[in-house]
């Protein structure tokens, strides 16, 4: 019988995507395995796409009240009898998933107490994304992570009006974290110029970015906006194509940096990239306390164009 796997990581976007030399090294580690992901709805397709599992469960992530969620997700783990979980989530949440197997548990990478593969380093939560989870797996017996292979990580875009040459610019980040983000009118500025250099705009983003967007565009007229109209795989084929990524500390610039796009990102005090900044071959930050203390002569000085 084929040894059974369950990878446990449920979001946000950015570390979704820092997880990815994670799952496939526990691809490469268990070659013959039956390896089920359990995450969140938005990032189904890309697992999917990856073909680093065999199965894809979405967690609907009952709330504490909601006792028949929590008793179907526990006969769910138990009855898929899995040999060993590897918990990329590492939260209070995931640890009570270690609690719904009950005395029958599998082997358990993670940080939960009982665990039989525990990552035990004091100062895990000072070390970055990636070198944290490979520590963890160093633990479970996996020594080797190596950066993920992304050849699938693309997708047809040719439905997108995108310009020749373009600078793909990310004005968003979280409603609830308003200082994670540039003025939006700096980034008209930074647009308009570029426009000038023969390199106009195209402005990604979920609906809640369409202002931001929309004062782009009304400083650039050249500027194209895919607001609320790109799959996270479409992101990436949007992002190969680019000459340049630009963009605040959100989901996406992961996406962009990761598939090789030359990216800068603009860190305020409310992140550190020495803990969560995104990975990828050509990656620029610029950090100030407060966003808007950043120049828009600093962030054209500071944009790596291929």
């Amino acid at each position: 019988m084929s040894e059974r796997i369950l990878v446990i990581k449920l979001g946000a976007l950015g570390d979704f995507i820092l997880a990815f030399a994670p799952f496939q090294a526990i691809r490469r580690h268990h070659p013959k395995a039956v390896i089920t992901l359990l995450t969140t709805a938005p990032f189904e397709p890309m697992a999917r796409a990856s073909g680093w599992f065999d199965e894809i469960w979405i967690d609907a992530r009952p709330r504490f009240w909601q006792i028949g969620g929590w008793r179907a997700l526990g006969r769910r783990l138990r009855g898929a009898r899995f040999d060993r979980v590897y918990d990329l989530q590492t939260s209070d949440r995931s640890g009570w998933y270690f609690a719904l197997f009950g005395n029958d548990r599998p082997e358990w990478s993670g940080i939960v107490r009982g665990c039989s593969h525990p990552h035990r380093n004091p100062a895990r939560d000072r070390l970055h994304t990636v070198e944290r989870q490979a520590e963890q797996l160093v633990a479970a017996g996996i020594p080797n992570v190596p950066l993920p292979e992304l050849g699938w990580f693309d997708a047809d875009v040719t439905r997108f009006p995108l310009p020749r040459r373009f600078l793909l610019m990310v004005p968003g980040g979280a409603r609830h974290r308003p200082a994670k983000r540039w003025p939006a009118e700096r980034y008209g500025e930074l647009a308009r110029r570029l426009a000038a250099r023969g390199i106009p705009p195209v402005v990604i983003g979920g609906s809640e970015e369409s202002d931001a967007a929309a004062a782009i565009l009304a400083a650039c007229s050249g500027a194209v906006s895919l607001i609320g109209g790109t799959s996270l795989l479409e992101v990436a084929g949007v992002a190969r194509r680019a000459a340049a990524a630009v963009g605040n500390d959100t989901g996406p610039m992961h996406i962009a940096a990761a598939v090789g796009c030359p990216s800068l990102v603009l860190f305020s005090a409310e992140s550190d990239p020495a803990l969560c900044g995104q990975r990828g071959p050509i990656v620029t930050f610029l950090r100030r306390p407060e966003l808007r203390a950043l120049a828009v002569d600093e962030v054209e000085a500071a944009l790596r164009l291929r």
